[in-house]
């Protein structure tokens, strides 16, 4: 089997994202954005997939967070789709309900070819001026979703800590996207009557 591996690099006047993924590693990662708690969510995300994942990512911060974490999840997403190649003999789908103490997430995904992201979580707003903007969590997963195409749902059941919450959602994604990756040896071909995704 081809190594599914993807590296992406993404330069603009606001950003310089360099990332690496490899789809069938051990949950390995070396990241550094600037955002520590961008950091802690995507160490998760690779460390529950079972991702090797390699980011260096800078940006103006200066000015906030927003340009910066949508263009990880750009990148993020281009390295998804890049690495699954053809996407021949993949289970297709992932779907995983994740508690993270009090709080209670699912996820589900679909690699469809079809971008859509459904994200049904209500975050706290913030308590101190320092907390992280936890509305840049959706503009995240929306950018992977389009540059990777895959179909996302994310439901929170119920949560009270911003970071609980945020700590199954990226859990949870690593899981359901490493499930739907795997490769079954029992398909031969794309899953899907259309012979393509």
């Amino acid at each position: 089997m081809a190594k599914r591996m993807a590296e992406v690099k993404r330069k603009t006047r606001e950003t310089d994202v360099r990332l690496k993924l490899n789809l069938d590693g051990e949950g390995k990662y070396k990241i550094k954005t600037g955002i520590g708690f961008l950091d802690h969510m995507l160490e998760l995300f690779a460390q529950h997939g079972l991702f090797d994942s390699e980011i260096r990512a800078k940006g103006d911060l200066r000015v906030d967070e927003h340009h910066l974490i949508e263009d990880i999840g750009i990148s993020l997403g281009k390295a998804i789709k890049k690495a699954l190649g053809n996407k021949k003999g993949i289970r297709r789908y992932g779907s995983i309900t994740l508690s993270m103490d009090e709080a209670l997430a699912s996820v589900s995904l679909d690699i469809s070819g079809r971008p859509y992201l459904a994200f049904n979580v209500v975050f706290y707003k913030k308590r101190i001026e320092k907390e992280f903007d936890y509305s840049l969590l959706e503009e995240f997963f929306r950018a992977v979703v389009v540059n990777a195409g895959i179909t996302l749902h994310i439901n929170l059941s119920y949560g009270k800590n911003n970071h609980h919450i945020a700590e199954a959602i990226f859990k949870g994604f690593g899981r359901a996207l490493d499930q739907a990756t795997g490769i079954d040896p029992r398909l031969k071909k794309v899953p899907s009557t259309k012979g393509r995704l």
